[in-house]
């Protein structure tokens, strides 16, 4: 009985982030309603309260749902043997930017990249940091498998160059999630077109 009541809770509180993913993208995050959100859902608004206590606080579950899936892929791209660094690190930032609308959209983005900065001492903007340190970390993990593999060079310090690249990916999806006109195939064919000179650098000849 104990499994069927989680596996309940968990298609309620999927029900509920549809709802509130769906309504954000119709109306935008600031004149979405909880009772609105509640009523798609097919919930009351007490039980929206059970397991959110405000909009933040469903919108960062959100953005850990897209994140925690990327984060996923990235994982199964690095247990794979890839035979160089462009083609590893192409494939791991296409996971990230393809991904990246599936469940927000820009203006949602927009939003939760805002409540992070303005709200640094929040349990939100803590969280936030938290999942893009664990991108950066994959990023860098990335790099640490194939240095082991001798692909990348001996002497690259793989965190370092690791978190570089991710810190570059992250202030370049900023500059996207800024611009409605950008699309996803342009912002990857400027992010690897920034990174063919520390790819040369890196790649074991």
């Amino acid at each position: 009985m104990s499994g069927l009541r989680a596996q309940k809770k968990a298609d309620k509180n999927r029900r509920i982030l549809e709802a509130a993913t769906t309504l954000f993208r119709q109306v935008g995050y600031d004149s979405a309603r909880i009772e609105d959100i509640a009523e798609m859902a097919g919930v009351s608004v007490g039980t929206f309260y059970n397991y959110y206590k405000n909009k933040g606080d469903m919108l960062m579950a959100t953005v850990s749902m897209e994140v925690e899936e990327v984060l996923a892929a990235g994982d199964e791209l690095i247990g794979r043997e890839l035979d160089n660094v462009s083609d590893a690190l192409s494939e791991l930032i296409g996971k990230y930017y393809d991904h990246s609308l599936t469940y927000l959209s820009k203006e949602m983005w927009r939003t939760a990249m805002s409540l992070s900065i303005g709200q640094p001492e929040t349990p939100f903007s803590k969280r936030y940091t938290a999942l893009d340190h664990r991108l950066s970390k994959q990023v860098c993990d990335l790099f640490r498998s194939l240095q082991s593999r001798g692909i990348v060079r001996k002497d690259v310090d793989c965190d370092a160059t690791g978190e570089l690249v991710f810190n570059n990916v992250n202030m370049m999806f900023i500059e996207f999630v800024k611009d409605e006109e950008m699309d996803e195939a342009d912002l990857k064919a400027e992010v690897e077109r920034q990174c063919v000179p520390l790819i040369k650098l890196m790649s074991q000849v």
